[in-house]
């Protein structure tokens, strides 16, 4: 039986890098995309295939597309979009342009590769589309603006693929991670620092404090490339929402969204995730917004 084959997105570290050692351990033939060159080379020596992928270059998109369909010999079975990064700032601190960098990265470069692969798996009749989305694409939070716009709109995309797929026997999931153990948060900082204007801001005495809750999460050195047993060892038990889970929980879901018969519309993914959705169905908008700004 010939291998499946994925292609994911994001690679370089947290997320897709556990999620593409993870597939490849399950027998998966897993084709991973990166930015850099070094990020690549090192995915090749991993045993993976490697390509370059930049979400806001449409040349970029189109290429990948065309090398993963020609590895997969036409025959993907899978996609996970995956990498993505957050621009935090208030939103009246936003300018247009970075708006729409937030948005290539985080959504109009996923539609683009994905409506590239979907007519490969609409002529096997089969196929896979999970989407890396976040609490944050159900729930606002606040100085979060331009990545909690990316990821709503993610989500109203996806449910909408979902039902248009309907039948085709291609199965479409969002994977809702909380807060997880990666780069995300340092990344994080370094976009707030790089292009807010943060001490220009009448703001600024509210984005030191932020500033300094970032440094805080992000720590004194990025989080290492961790293989699933070595981001399980590292995991807290996930009960609280301090305790930050590895990414080994997101690659639990992806397992199942692509290899289970009847894959779930929506993963939830942490205690914070799963809090949120309960008190997104339950608890009237005011009560939300309490919530909301209290645990920003």
């Amino acid at each position: 039986m010939a291998a499946r084959t994925i292609l994911i997105t994001g690679c370089s570290s947290g997320i897709g890098y556990t999620c593409a050692i993870g597939m490849q351990q399950r027998g998966w033939r897993v084709i991973a995309t990166a930015r850099n060159a070094e990020d690549i080379a090192m995915l090749k020596a991993k045993g993976l295939d490697a390509l370059k992928l930049d979400y806001t270059d449409a040349s970029s998109i189109a290429s990948c597309a065309d090398q993963a369909l020609k590895l997969a010999d036409g025959k993907l079975d899978a996609v996970f979009n995956n990498g993505a990064y957050g621009q935090p700032g208030l939103v009246e601190d936003l300018p247009v342009a970075l708006l729409r960098e937030q948005f290539e990265a985080n959504f109009f470069g996923w539609h683009d590769l994905t409506t590239r692969l979907i007519p490969a798996m609409r002529d096997r009749g089969y196929g896979r589309i999970v989407q890396c989305s976040s609490v944050l694409g159900f729930i606002a939070a606040p100085y979060r603006g331009a990545y909690n716009a990316s990821k709503f709109a993610l989500e109203g995309l996806t449910d909408t693929l979902r039902l248009e797929l309907h039948g085709s026997g291609i199965r479409v999931s969002a994977i809702q991670p909380g807060p997880i153990r990666s780069r995300f948060t340092l990344r994080a900082l370094n976009a707030l620092r790089d292009n807010i204007d943060t001490a220009g801001s009448r703001h600024r005495d509210l984005y030191a404090k932020r500033i300094a809750e970032l440094e805080a999460l992000a720590g004194p050195e990025p989080a290492p490339l961790e293989t699933p047993e070595q981001a399980r060892k590292n995991s807290g038990n996930g009960l609280l929402p301090r305790y930050r889970l590895g990414p080994d929980a997101v690659l639990d879901c992806l397992i199942h969204a692509t290899e289970s018969a009847n894959p779930k519309p929506h993963y939830h993914v942490t205690y914070t995730t799963r809090m949120a959705a309960l008190a997104r169905r339950l608890l009237p908008d005011r009560w939300q917004e309490k919530l909301a700004l209290r645990s920003s």
